[in-house]
């Protein structure tokens, strides 16, 4: 389970309790660098395609493991992931990032230079590439694969842009079954240009537009006290959006989904 950009496993919490009340052994990565449980690294958001290696390290570490690894069925192995986390189990299951089709088509995105969490990340590259020996090592394994094929489908909710990196071919090759459901009103990852355009690439991908007023933070937790009064903008939605009500259907749907490819 991949969380969004900024966000972490624990953020995902009410999908991974939901499957785990199904059964599931639930595995929730903290991605370094790009994870609120620390200090934010913009190595950690530039280089989104290390997501997708830490998915494939900790499924690595949790089927040899003496507690877990006994009781997973290795034919049933399955990813999920939210916004830049749908990125990241998308590119598990074999798309490919081409940095420079992101960035051409980044451009023509007006005044935009990073995500809400690190709004001047595009500012740090030149720094990193002139002084840090780990990103520009990083940076040569973007156009790498990283399809894990012990992966035999994948649930992404409302992929993030960065998946107009994704590369035609690549996207069309894939046979590992997609389901991608977003918001109707998301505006950090627009339907047409983020989960619209992915199905136009692969007519296999399973597309679900949630209708009305469902914006592209309902995928986080419901909201305490706190986060209402300190982050309003992620944590109040529209009138009448039941959080919890999507949650649900959102589990659920990904259990069906899952179920029904093995």
């Amino acid at each position: 389970m991949s969380h969004g950009t900024g966000g972490s496993a624990l953020g995902m919490g009410w999908f991974g309790r939901r499957l785990a009340e199904k059964g599931y052994i639930v595995v929730g990565a903290n991605h370094h660098g790009n994870t609120a449980i620390e200090p934010y690294q913009p190595e950690g958001f530039l280089c989104a395609w290390e997501r997708s290696r830490d998915l494939s390290t900790l499924l690595d570490k949790f089927v040899r493991d003496p507690k877990y690894g006994g009781h997973i069925d290795q034919k049933r192995i399955f990813a999920a992931g939210f916004s830049l986390g749908g990125h990241t189990v998308i590119a598990s299951a074999g798309a490919v990032y081409a940095k420079d089709q992101f960035l051409a088509w980044l451009a023509d995105q007006p005044g935009v230079n990073g995500p809400r969490e690190f709004p001047d990340l595009g500012d740090h590259v030149e720094r990193l590439t002139e002084n840090s020996e780990p990103f520009r090592t990083s940076m040569t394994r973007h156009g790498h694969s990283y399809h894990d094929p012990r992966i035999k489908a994948v649930f992404a909710m409302a992929p993030a842009p960065t998946v107009r990196g994704f590369t035609t071919d690549s996207l069309a090759e894939i046979t590992v079954p997609i389901y991608i459901q977003t918001g109707a009103a998301d505006q950090e990852c627009p339907v047409e240009s983020c989960t619209n355009w992915l199905g136009a690439k692969n007519p296999s991908f399973q597309i679900e537009i949630l209708d009305g007023d469902i914006g592209h933070y309902v995928f986080l937790s419901e909201p305490t006290k706190y986060a209402i009064e300190d982050v309003p903008e992620i944590a109040i939605d529209p009138a009448g959006i039941n959080r919890r009500t999507i949650h649900q259907h959102a589990a659920d749907t990904a259990d069906r989904f899952f179920s029904a490819t093995v």
